[in-house]
This record gives C-alpha cells, structure tokens and sequence, in this order.
C-alpha cells in the first residue's frame, strides 16, 4: 500500500447536484471545475448528465473550453446512457471528449428496468462504445447497482465484464449505488473482481446511506482498487458520497497513499460548494468545519503549550487553516493565556482572573467565544470597568407579551441602600430605562441622562452567536458618556452599558 497512487474523481457537479435542492448555475460549474482541476489538482472531474437541459449543455461547453486551453480536457467527464448515439453525440457537441457510460451492475436493474435480457444490454453497451470511439471519445464504464449485483446475482456481473473487457474500455466504475455494502462485503467483491480481471481498472463509488462510505473507500483501496469517486463537502444523492477532503485525508495518513491533491485548497473549495449550493457544513465535519480545529477545554490547550499533547497529524496548516483555542466555561487558565498570548495582550494575574470569569459567564449560557472576540472582551471588562462599584442591580425582570406594552422591575442597589421599581416602556430596555429614572427622579430627586445615541454591533471579527456589543451614547450636564456593554443578548448588553453609565456618574457625585 505505501506509496501506491490513487486515482481521485471528484463528482460533485454531476452526483453532487443530485442533492436535494442544490442546482448549480452555469457560471458557478465552472467556478468550481477550475477550483477542483487547477486548483486542488483532483486527477478528473465528473460535471453533468448528457442531454438534461441546453442550460447544462452551456455549462459543459464552458468548462470543456476552458479545460482544452489549460491542457485537462481529457480530465472533464460526462455521465452518459446506452441510448444508441445520443448521449456521444451530446458530448462531442459541448467539446467533451470523455464518456461516463452508465448500465446495469446487477441483474434486477437489466431485467426490471430495461426489461432486456443480458445479452441484448451488453450488444447495446457494445455499439454504444464503439461509436464513441469512432467519434474520438474515450469510455468509463460504470455498473450501475455493483454492489447489489455482487450481492444477488455474482454471475451476471462477471458475465458483463468478461462481454467488455475487450472492448477498449479504459476504466471499470463500480458504484455502491445504494449504499448498502459494509467494509467486510466490499473487500471480497473488490478482492474478487481484482482476482478475476487483474488486467482491468477499477473505481469505487461510495454512497452514504448507513454513514460507511468513508470506511468502504478504505476497504476498496486495501482490497486493490485503483481510483476513488468523491464529492466537495460529501454532496451527493440522499446521504450523499464520500466527502473529498476526509477521502483525501485518510489515504495519506491511515495508508500512506498518494494522490495528486493539494490539501492546502481543500478548505478553499469546500467553502466555495458550501457558497454556491447553499448547503452548510457541519460544525463538527472532519477537515473543513468550523469547530474541528478548536480545542476548547483548558486541560487540551495546557498540554499543547507543554509538548503538543492533543494534536494528531491532521494539522490545520495542510489544509490551509489554523488551530484556534475557544473560549467556555470549560477553557481554564491556559487556554485563555494561549489566546492572550497568541494576540500579544498582557495581563496581570489579577486582570486574567475577572477575563476568565468573563469568560465562563459566557460559557454557562453555552455560548463559544473565539480568538477574534478575546480583545473586546478585555476592552470590556477591564478598560470600561468603573473603578468604584457604588451602582449594582442586584436583580430585574424584563418581559413583553403581544398586545402588551413591555413592563420592567428591578432591583439597584446604590451604596447601600437598596431601591425597587417597575415601569412600562415602548421596548424591554426603554421599560428598564423608565425604571431606573423613576427612582432617580422620584427617590433620590436627581436628574437623570439622557440617552442620545444607541447601536447594536457584532464585535469585528466576532462571531454573531457568542455575543453582541452595545454601545449608548448619554447626555450628562453637557457631559458626554459613552458607555458599552457586551452580551449574548442584546438587551442584556444595554442594561450593562447602562450601570456602567451609573457608575461614572455616581463618582461624579461623590467628588462634589
């Protein structure tokens, strides 16, 4: 195994627009055939199914034109049917020069499809592959149900290969196409194809419908075959096809295969099909989501600064990403440190303390904060800090019901007397304001600011789930205070900014 070259064909444009919903328009197949080919250097390409639609004709007329200027039209490849000489005749018209020539692999699929017995399908395989390569195309053959053939009818798989394999075929395609094979299946039907035509190419094509597609490349690659069918992000019919980028990554790091690919683009393409087919990746999919390069508990970021104890050889910097360390109640110290460290901020123990109590009052609302988001909450808690604590809310109720005006109680607490109140506003916060100005105009007979400015911004950089920033803007005296709080919830985040504001005018009260 070690050292063997495997062939990748990425089918996304073709067996990935067969996602549910996903369509790809003609500019955006040829976005991503330019992505996969030069970019990530993926050794073919599968982009559509002749004859659909002119639209699909206009799509693979611009990708072949572009891959015959860039010397890989031989690699684009076009899924084509036994229909006499439409399907080659479709191709040879959108300047493609290779045919994906799809039959049946089991014997239900001939005689309760095509009602034909196995003879009369593979004289019709026959003329099919013999036009195309009077007309200059080249031919994969795929056996469409493979592995349902291998299952139920062994004998009619092996009759069809030995019809074709003399009929200058250069590849072999053997689909699981429901996705039914386990690993220990796929390594006696590959073992027994390889045993009986050792002379032949073979692909695999997996699906994933009992979430084994991955583990059944694995198998075909052991049991001897000699390229993989792939998609960008694992798009694909029902639970779809191997994802790309974890294909790519296992036959490097479990087998010690070679491939052409360029790890370092795999993330790239993954977000552009992510863009263009509206289909979001998993948080937690292996190589390319959002969270599996983030550690998140202190004990992992601890080891990592000692000796890179939590790391694997699934480093980020292969495919073009970084390790991050997020920010939760379960971070600890060290993990915080290397965040801080990582930014260039300094703090003192003291200052990293009230950080991480920051911190983990985030987490206990099961909110993730990341790098980007570490400075503003350092700016919070530590630069707009009021030095002395005389205004504290002990306690508040903010609700609004339909139909109903917003109504706020709270509970302040300033120096040590302790004061209740509740008001009705036009919103949560206006009814929390009123509350407040209430017992400043009414219980201690003091004027109270007035707020002349208030925005709502996600930190930059940040991310829109961890928290929001408030800022309000108040008019004290002809004083202007600006003030701003940080939240997960918006509401949350002004009433901060709002005792910050308390604070900086209760010590003006104390000076005088």
């Amino acid at each position: 195994m070690e050292g063997r070259w495997i062939e990748i064909m990425d089918t996304t444009l073709r067996d990935g627009e067969q996602t549910s919903g996903v369509s790809f328009m003609p500019h955006e197949k040829l976005v991503i055939a330019r992505a996969l080919l030069q970019h990530v250097n993926v050794d073919r390409i599968e982009v559509a199914s002749a004859r659909v639609s002119e639209g699909e004709l206009e799509a693979v007329k611009s990708i072949t034109r572009w891959a015959r200027q860039a010397g890989r039209l031989d690699s684009v490849e076009v899924l084509g049917f036994v229909d006499g000489t439409a399907s080659v005749d479709w191709i040879v018209e959108a300047g493609g020069c290779r045919l994906n020539l799809l039959c049946k692999g089991s014997l239900k699929h001939c005689t309760g499809q095509l009602k034909k017995s196995p003879e009369e399908h593979i004289a019709d395989i026959r003329n099919v592959v013999a036009y195309a390569q009077e007309k200059g195309v080249g031919v994969n053959l795929y056996l469409e149900d493979w592995s349902r053939g291998m299952k139920e009818s062994p004998e009619y798989v092996y009759q069809m290969v030995d019809a074709l394999q003399d009929a200058g075929i250069d590849r072999f395609m053997l689909p699981d196409t429901l996705g039914i094979l386990n690993p220990l299946d796929l390594i006696s039907y590959m073992r027994l194809m390889r045993k009986r035509y050792p002379t032949l190419r073979f692909d695999f094509h997996a699906h994933n419908d009992y979430d084994l597609a991955i583990s059944n490349v694995l198998a075909a690659v052991l049991s001897g075959c000699q390229g993989i069918h792939t998609s960008v992000n694992g798009l694909g019919e029902r639970a779809g096809n191997a994802p790309l980028a974890s294909v790519q990554a296992i036959l490097k790091d479990q087998f010690e295969a070679r491939t052409h690919i360029d790890e370092s683009r795999l993330n790239e393409v993954s977000r552009l099909v992510e863009s263009y087919s509206g289909i979001a990746i998993p948080p937690n999919q292996p190589i390319t989501g959002d969270s599996v390069f983030t550690q998140v508990a202190g004990v992992h970021a601890d080891g990592d600064n000692k000796a890179g104890l939590y790391q694997n050889d699934l480093l980020p910097e292969r495919f073009g990403r970084k390790r991050a360390y997020a920010l939760g109640k379960n971070s600890g110290k060290a993990n915080i440190l290397r965040n801080l460290e990582e930014l260039g901020l300094e703090l003192t123990p003291e200052q990293t303390r009230r950080v991480t109590e920051r911190i983990i009052e985030l987490g206990d609302k099961k909110e993730l904060v990341t790098q980007e988001d570490l400075p503003f909450i350092v700016s919070d808690v530590l630069k707009h800090a009021a030095p002395e604590e005389h205004v504290r809310l002990l306690s508040y109720v903010v609700t609004t019901a339909y139909g109903l005006k917003p109504m706020a109680s709270i509970r302040l607490q300033i120096d040590e007397q302790t004061y209740d109140e509740s008001a009705h506003g036009d919103g949560q916060f206006d009814a929390f304001v009123r509350a407040i100005r209430h017992i400043y105009r009414e219980k201690l007979d003091r004027q109270f600011p007035w707020l002349t400015n208030y925005t709502v911004t996600i930190p930059p950089g940040g991310r829109t789930d961890a928290f929001v920033q408030t800022v309000i803007t108040w008019n004290w005296e002809g004083r202007v205070i600006r003030t701003r709080g940080l939240d997960a919830d918006q509401t949350e985040a002004a009433i901060k900014a709002t005792i910050k504001m308390l604070n900086i005018i209760e010590n003006d009260y104390k000076k005088v």
